[in-house]
């Protein structure tokens, strides 16, 4: 496999930086809050990630030039659903500017009123812990309060696409995992 090399210097090409980051598989989830208003919002991410166990931190990240920014610092509350392989429509719904994405959604009420989806493989409920400058995007750090979690394949996005997990056999059970992780500390 031939990789593309390029130089970052002064003036670059945001869309190879998104390129080249988009060969990262990731889930793709949709992060929604209540701002104080009453207006819901909801943002499709897949810059959400795991921080710190305890205590229970995720982060993800959000552009400042979205108009969902200032509700989610208002409301000081969000939740973080994480789609299912069925789900592409709901996180192009979700990605896609729009009056009112939660429309004919029926839609659960979680800590600090952040809209909860159904249909979702996980979902954390999460306070403002607090915010990073990150260039042109804020990082949100999110304490957890709440989780839940069911089985189900993930929705994956990968070099613009959306996809499927293929499971493999590596040898090593899940069980085994826990040892692995408490390593990596």
């Amino acid at each position: 496999m031939e990789l593309q090399e390029i130089s970052l210097d002064e003036a670059h090409d945001t869309r190879q930086i998104r390129n080249a980051l988009g060969r990262f598989p990731t889930g793709v989830t949709v992060i929604t809050t209540q701002a104080p208003d009453g207006k819901r919002e909801g943002l499709t991410a897949n810059s959400f990630s795991a921080l710190s166990l305890d205590p229970p931190l995720i982060l993800w990240s959000i552009s400042r030039r979205s108009p969902s920014l200032a509700g989610f610092l208002a409301s000081g509350h969000f939740a973080i659903n994480v789609l299912s392989a069925g789900q592409a429509e709901m996180s192009h719904r979700f990605a896609t500017p729009s009056e009112d994405k939660f429309a004919g959604l029926k839609v659960g009420v979680g800590v600090g009123a952040s809209p909860l989806l159904e249909g979702v493989i996980a979902r954390f409920e999460c306070s403002i812990d607090s915010t990073v400058d990150g260039g042109d995007h804020l990082l949100f750090v999110g304490r957890v309060h709440r989780l839940a979690y069911g089985d189900g394949e993930p929705l994956i996005f990968n070099a613009g696409r959306y996809c499927t997990a293929l499971t493999l056999r590596t040898g090593t059970a899940a069980s085994d995992l826990d040892g692995i992780w408490a390593g990596l500390g």
